[in-house]
């Protein structure tokens, strides 16, 4: 995978075009216009919209703006969710811009956590890295990095800079030859319809027949009407919908649907 550079590039530089609109409850001076964004699919909603912020606060009353948070069609948006997976989950049979609603003020406790400052995201984020390393490697590759690495990981994803982060992230995506692939595949399948917001387990990258594996191999075992014939027609009609991502390609955000 390492040598899919193109692939990587393409996956990296991926982009939804996005309309943010100021909640109509929202108390301003003026009017406040749309601001459109193409939104990098790797990356997380409070790391790319300090425009959107700006933008709007300068219609508003200084007193009328506490935390920022966003919504779409009723749904507020988790921060720590990546860009491209809230997308999925959300949106991907709407119409593009993508129309975010952007609000101020009525922080939702129940629905959302608090984003204090850009060091919550990338706590969260190497904390993704690490676990997902722990499946991979016994956590043997991330633990021999030294802290600069862990920070060039993180600015690279911060700054939408592919050359910076595949630097250091192609050697948790590495593995000896004759291990045949890592001790696990990091994986989750996130629902938008149940109680249980995603799904993960213990999965290895090849059978005890010795023959790899693959993504269809891993929906049968974890959720087999997924990919059932029989089923796919009422799993559509009920709005069941499934999201793979592995924990550690490019930026640990890519998704398979």
């Amino acid at each position: 995978m390492t040598d899919d550079k193109d692939v990587l590039r393409d996956v990296w530089f991926g982009r939804i075009p996005t309309c943010f609109t100021l909640y109509q409850d929202e108390i301003t001076e003026r009017e406040a216009e749309p601001y459109y964004l193409l939104l990098p699919r790797v990356s997380y909603l409070t790391l790319v919209t300090d425009k959107v912020k700006k933008h709007f606060q300068k219609v508003m009353r200084q007193e009328d703006i506490s935390e920022i948070w966003f919504e779409y069609e009723g749904t507020p948006l988790k921060w720590h969710y990546p860009i491209g997976l809230l997308f999925d989950l959300l949106a991907s049979s709407s119409a593009l811009p993508w129309n975010i609603t952007v609000h101020f003020k009525s922080f939702p406790e129940k629905d959302l956590l608090h984003c204090p400052s850009k060091d919550a995201i990338e706590a969260h984020f190497m904390s993704c890295m690490k676990e997902a390393d722990a499946l991979k490697h016994k956590s043997q590759v991330i633990n021999e990095m030294q802290k600069k690495d862990h920070k060039q990981l993180w600015m690279g994803l911060q700054n939408d800079r592919f050359d910076q982060f595949w630097a250091i992230n192609r050697k948790l995506m590495e593995y000896p030859a004759e291990e045949n692939g890592f001790r696990y595949i990091p994986f989750r399948i996130y629902q938008t319809t149940t109680e249980r917001p995603f799904i993960q387990k213990l999965f290895r990258p090849v059978a005890a027949d010795g023959q790899l594996h693959t993504l269809g191999d891993l929906l049968k075992e974890v959720c087999p009407s997924a990919i059932d014939p029989e089923d796919r027609v009422s799993l559509c009609r009920s709005g069941w919908s499934a999201v793979v991502r592995s924990r550690l390609t490019a930026t640990s955000t890519s998704e398979f649907k």
